[in-house]
C-alpha cells in the first residue's frame, strides 16, 4: 500500500468521522467535484446517468466497513487538511441499461467552519487502483 495512505483508526473514530460526511450530505451542505480537474467524476456521473437524488443516495449509504484509508492533501496551503477515503460497492445501471456492481471510490475533505461543517467530495468515480478496507 502507498506508505502516505494511512489505515491506523478506530472503528469509533472512522463512524465519527462518516457521521460527520453524512449530516453534511444530508443537510446539503456538501459538494461533489466537477470542475476542469475532475473529468473521471463528470464521466462517471454521465455514463452510469446518476442524477443528484442518486448521488446523495449513495454518499448516505456508505458504511464504516466501506472505509480504505485517509491521506494529506498535498495541494499547495492545503497540507493540513486529511482526506478520507471510502469505496461502497454500489448496483448501477450501465449505458446498455444493466445493472452493474460498482465499487465507487468516493474521497472527502471535511471543511471545519464557524457556520457549521462543509464537505467536498473530491472524488466520485469507479475504483481506479488497488484498496484494502481494515474493517472487513
Amino acid at each position: 500500500m502507498n506508505p502516505y495512505y494511512h489505515q491506523n483508526y478506530t472503528r469509533a473514530e472512522i463512524d465519527a468521522v462518516l457521521a460527520r460526511i453524512k449530516a453534511c450530505v444530508q443537510q446539503g451542505r456538501y459538494i461533489i467535484s466537477q470542475n476542469e480537474n475532475r473529468q473521471e467524476n463528470i464521466d462517471f456521473i454521465n455514463t452510469y446517468r446518476i442524477h443528484s437524488a442518486r448521488q446523495k443516495s449513495i454518499l448516505m449509504q456508505i458504511e464504516t466497513r466501506d472505509f480504505c484509508h485517509t491521506l494529506q492533501n498535498t495541494k499547495l496551503g492545503f497540507e493540513h487538511e486529511i482526506l478520507y477515503v471510502f469505496v461502497p460497492q454500489v448496483q448501477l445501471y450501465n449505458a446498455d441499461g444493466e445493472e452493474e456492481t460498482v465499487d465507487v471510490y468516493t474521497k472527502f475533505n471535511i471543511i471545519d467552519l464557524p457556520s457549521g461543517d462543509r464537505v467536498v467530495v473530491i472524488s466520485f468515480h469507479k475504483r481506479n487502483k488497488p484498496v484494502s478496507y481494515p474493517f472487513r
